[in-house]
């Protein structure tokens, strides 16, 4: 057992793979130096240039030359600094990596992790900011991966190389330092939600840094004698659909909390679930409003979910 950061848990992960598997590289703007999050933090002096591979500023090649890389046998890491740039390769994910597997009948496979840092960013304003989970979670072909904690950092960043699939693997821009305790386990499966607290009163199902506004949010409710069962998702596509709906229909009530904005959110998807599958169970969701999210500390903090609020909903949900 030892203590991490979440960035230096990825460093870990992705040291493992390559050292274990020669066909594993990196690829992408300033990992020669460490990432802007020190995410790849000492693997160019240990790997070298040629596989910790520096490049230009743009996306849209980056991602096409490692879905090359990929289908001639490499497992790129595709490093794209955050996901609000990933919209400038958007073709060569969506049309290339996702669809590549089925166009051409399996001959091809796309195994490639595309690390997309979501979420607001402090005072990084409207176009570093974005939450956009759901726009990837909408493409077949791509599995979609939002680890919340260092240790499911470590294991899921090990579970998405070794998927063999592309694997939009969303890290949050705000989770870099939060440190946490990386324990050996057996290999986490994609797919597989965690309980984070077992709770009678209702359900509260999250995912990225919001599992920790919630985790607060619950503190709070059992103050008032609620107990709140709270969920992280841990990947929203494949999501864990049996762990949600054995909660909920065992609460009776569920809450779907997420950073992005609420309109057409992947919480929408999860609401529609449960509501065709456990029509019993009361449902509501809480998102951000469907606004750019500024610069300023006042207009950014319109953006923000807080555990007051999530605390708020869920109370009114359980009463």
């Amino acid at each position: 057992m030892a203590v991490s950061t979440y960035s230096q848990a990825a460093v870990d992960a992705l040291s493992a793979a390559m050292q274990a598997d020669p066909s594993v590289i990196a690829i992408g703007e300033d990992i020669g130096r460490g990432g802007i999050f020190g995410q790849y933090r000492g693997l160019q002096a240990k790997f070298g240039a040629s596989r910790v591979i520096d490049t230009p500023i743009s996306e849209a090649t980056i991602v096409g030359a490692a879905v090359g890389m990929a289908l001639t046998g490499m497992r790129p890491v595709v490093e794209l600094r955050v996901i609000d740039f990933a919209l400038c390769a958007m073709d060569e994910i969506v049309n290339q990596a996702a669809k590549n597997r089925y166009m051409f009948g399996g001959q091809g496979r796309v195994p490639v992790v595309l690390r997309m840092p979501i979420g607001i960013w402090s005072s990084s304003a409207a176009q570093h900011s974005q939450s956009l989970e759901s726009w990837f979670a909408h493409i077949p072909g791509l599995v979609v991966v939002a680890p919340a904690t260092p240790q499911d950092n470590h294991d899921l960043l090990q579970a998405a190389l070794a998927c063999g699939d592309p694997v939009a693997y969303l890290e949050h821009k705000e989770l870099w330092s939060m440190e946490g305790e990386i324990v050996a386990t057996e290999a986490l499966p994609i797919g597989r939600a965690r309980i984070v607290r077992p709770g009678r009163d209702l359900t509260i199902v999250s995912w990225s840094r919001s599992v920790h506004q919630c985790a607060e949010a619950c503190e709070a409710l059992a103050s008032q004698g609620i107990e709140a069962e709270l969920i992280d998702l841990r990947t929203l596509w494949p999501w864990d659909r049996e762990t949600v709906l054995a909660s909920a229909a065992r609460t009776g009530r569920l809450l779907i909390v997420h950073e992005a904005v609420q309109v057409a959110g992947f919480g929408a998807e999860i609401a529609a679930t449960i509501a065709e599958l456990a029509p019993e169970v009361r449902l509501a969701r809480l998102g951000a409003l469907r606004i750019p999210v500024g610069y300023s500390p006042g207009l950014e903090a319109q953006a923000r979910l807080t555990p007051d609020a999530i605390a708020a909903r869920a109370r009114a949900l359980a009463t």
